[in-house]
């Protein structure tokens, strides 16, 4: 119940003035030990500088209450902080004074799940913004997997009788061509033999003529 009634308190942005506080994105969804970015924009003016921007960034879930993130005046204190995002935790300061407060959270857990909300406070006045983290376990993800190896499988087989068919269709296209040089070298002995034995006859009948003509001219 009191969870329920600090996660409505929270989704509730308390703005002040024109000052408003967004996320890039209200939810987000990862898998274990992944890292992932969460970034808040804000609205500033030219003259903002460190010293005129504080905030503090929570984790609620159903297991605890976490401070994630906490800045008094443009200055990091880890006092509160808990002890689980210390290490795993960084901030880029370059875009803070750009309206920008990004955390990069490296090596994500499943009880990092739940929701994130930042308060944030400038001299143009205070308000917070929330977005959902999703964090996915590995067994999970285990037991997802057999059901697309299904597909994979099947993909598989498919390029395997693919390639068959494109062996096979070469294999019949080199016997093909084999066959018609086969049937050409033949027909042109052939027919080199036919001019062989035609030539053949044309000289002997020219051999009888000529001794024909030579025992006629000896009577």
């Amino acid at each position: 119940m009191i969870f329920l009634i600090l996660l409505l308190l929270f989704l509730t942005s308390c703005v002040s003035g024109t000052f408003v506080v967004n996320v890039t994105q209200t939810f987000y969804q990862a898998e274990e030990n992944q890292n992932i970015t969460l970034e808040w924009t804000f609205s500033t003016r030219r003259d903002t500088n460190f010293s005129s921007i504080s905030t503090i960034c929570h984790l609620f879930n159903k297991k605890r209450i976490a401070v994630l993130f906490e800045l008094r005046e443009g200055v990091e204190t880890r006092v509160s902080q808990d002890p689980e995002f210390t290490v795993r935790l960084q901030w880029d300061k370059d875009g803070l004074t750009e309206g920008r407060l990004t955390f990069h959270v490296s090596r994500l857990r499943t009880n990092d799940s739940g929701f994130y909300v930042c308060d944030i406070h400038t001299s143009d006045g205070s308000s917070s913004k929330n977005c959902w983290l999703n964090v996915t376990a590995a067994e999970e993800l285990e037991l997802q997997r057999p059901s697309e190896s299904p597909q994979a499988e099947t993909g598989v087989w498919v390029t395997v009788g693919v390639l068959a068919a494109v062996q096979v269709l070469f294999v019949s296209m080199a016997c093909i061509v084999l066959i018609r040089y086969k049937r050409r070298t033949h027909n042109a002995a052939m027919h080199t033999g036919n001019l062989s034995e035609k030539q053949t006859i044309r000289t002997f009948i020219s051999l009888s003529e000529s001794e024909h003509e030579v025992r006629l001219s000896n009577i």
